[in-house]
């Protein structure tokens, strides 16, 4: 026992006071300290939530800029043409839309960056919270060690102890009390270079808000142009209704004339799988379960008979919303099933498939492997149907084909030259996707441009 007197009694009982006064701030930083890890990561993660959102925003108005220049590419075509076209007016309709769509995405943007900034400012408000509070503590620790920091009391305060083992945790205490001040004077550093960081951010932030504005704004300009255009388009076609009323009554024609064809070829096919399938299963069962099993063979089923054909089927079906489109480039013109007229409210149009508009010179390919089954001529274009197991694909409105009845071929594969209208300008495609003699839309089997 090492000897004590009166003064070192109470130099004890004041280092002793001053242990269990630091347990509390001690114990208090550490709350703190893991509480702002926890609000600065959440900070910094959910900041990445906001980059990846952004970025998302980014690559979609990529693209409808890339769709905005292609029609104007389309329209620059068109316009050769001094006379408006309807062809014309579809155009700039896609347009049109796909400018509203860019404006929309701009303003999604923006209501982020709104959100943000609204984020970054409270969190610039909880760190300067913590830096105050942090600095607080640690000038309570500055003055209590600056109070005790002669050398002799602490040597006093080590010496003054019971015995060996209570002397070396007071050296513990006062080790303790040493790195403390160290991590706290860190801890202040750190939550100062996070808050400056932040304001970067915030500053960062409303700069991207203001362009995003700027950007919105002159969108808005072109859109109010192009509705001018729309305007101006629709009166001039109005003024020649009746040839393009007996345009389309011709192309209905065209059109219904090529459905019927295709539909007694598709018939025929699946007569003829059928027949053959009733065949097979007539020699592989016995006389009692015959009928029955070759009763229930399906048209679908028929036509997947052999394990070429399941395996077309299934891939196909497996590649629906993936397909490749059946030209390079281009944009849906008119879709699936029935739908008003672009120019007469009167006039409805039914679709059994997609038309797809095109540059000139586009070349129509093939959204899946499988076999030619028809090369067909309906007045002066051709088009070609493709069978893919129990599924058939045609395209038509070609002006030259490059394959014929019986080819084996390859996604992507050329089939022939779109057929461009030297009246208008319009090059354009029609995809139809069957099962069996089901009319599929092809806007769902296509991938997403």
């Amino acid at each position: 026992m090492f000897p004590v007197n009166l003064k070192y009694c109470l130099l004890f009982r004041k280092f002793q006071s001053a242990l269990f006064t630091m347990r509390g701030p001690f114990s208090a930083w550490i709350s703190v300290f893991l509480r702002f890890s926890l609000m600065i990561s959440l900070v910094f993660l959910s900041h990445d939530g906001f980059s990846q959102s952004k970025k998302e925003l980014q690559n979609k108005k990529a693209q409808l800029q890339k769709d905005i220049e292609y029609t104007n590419k389309l329209l620059s075509q068109t316009k050769k043409n001094k006379s408006a076209s309807l062809n014309q007016l579809v155009t700039l309709n896609k347009k049109i839309s796909k400018r509203s769509e860019l404006i929309n995405t701009i303003a999604t943007e923006i209501n982020g960056v709104d959100k943000e900034i609204g984020k970054v400012s409270g969190n610039i408000e909880e760190l300067n919270r913590q830096l105050n509070n942090l600095k607080k503590q640690y000038t309570g620790m500055l003055y209590y060690a600056y109070k005790n920091q002669n050398s002799y009391s602490r040597m006093m305060f080590i010496f003054s102890a019971e015995d060996f083992n209570q002397a070396w945790k007071r050296m513990k205490y006062l080790r303790l009390l040493s790195d403390y001040r160290v991590q706290q004077r860190n801890m202040i550093v750190s939550v100062q270079d996070s808050l400056n960081g932040k304001k970067q951010v915030l500053q960062s932030v409303k700069q991207d808000k203001s362009s995003l504005l700027t950007v919105q704004e002159q969108q808005k300009q072109l859109l109010d142009k192009e509705k001018k255009d729309q305007v101006k388009t629709l009166n001039s076609l109005t003024s020649k209704e009746k040839k393009y009323r007996n345009d389309l009554k011709a192309k209905q024609k065209q059109e219904q004339l090529l459905a019927t064809k295709i539909e007694n070829i598709i018939r025929k096919e699946i007569e003829m799988a059928q027949e053959a399938a009733r065949k097979k299963a007539a020699s592989s069962v016995t006389a009692s379960t015959s009928k029955k099993k070759i009763e229930t063979i399906s048209s679908t089923s028929a036509l997947a008979s052999t394990p070429e054909a399941i395996r077309l089927s299934n891939n196909f079906e497996s590649n629906k919303g993936r397909l490749p489109w059946p030209v390079e480039q281009g944009f849906i013109s008119s879709s699936f099933g029935r739908h008003t007229h672009p120019l007469w409210r009167d006039v409805v149009v039914n679709n059994n498939g997609v038309d797809i508009n095109s540059s000139k010179g586009a070349k129509a390919r093939a959204v899946f492997e499988g076999t030619v089954l028809r090369v067909i001529m309906v007045v002066d274009k051709y088009a070609v149907l493709v069978q893919h197991g129990e599924y058939f694909t045609l395209y038509s409105n070609l002006q030259e084909v490059y394959v014929k009845s019986g080819d084996k071929i390859i996604t992507k594969e050329i089939l022939g030259l779109v057929q461009t209208n030297e009246d208008d300008g319009k090059t354009e495609v029609h995809l139809e996707i069957w099962k069996g003699s089901n009319k599929m839309d092809p806007e769902i089997w296509l991938a997403k441009n």
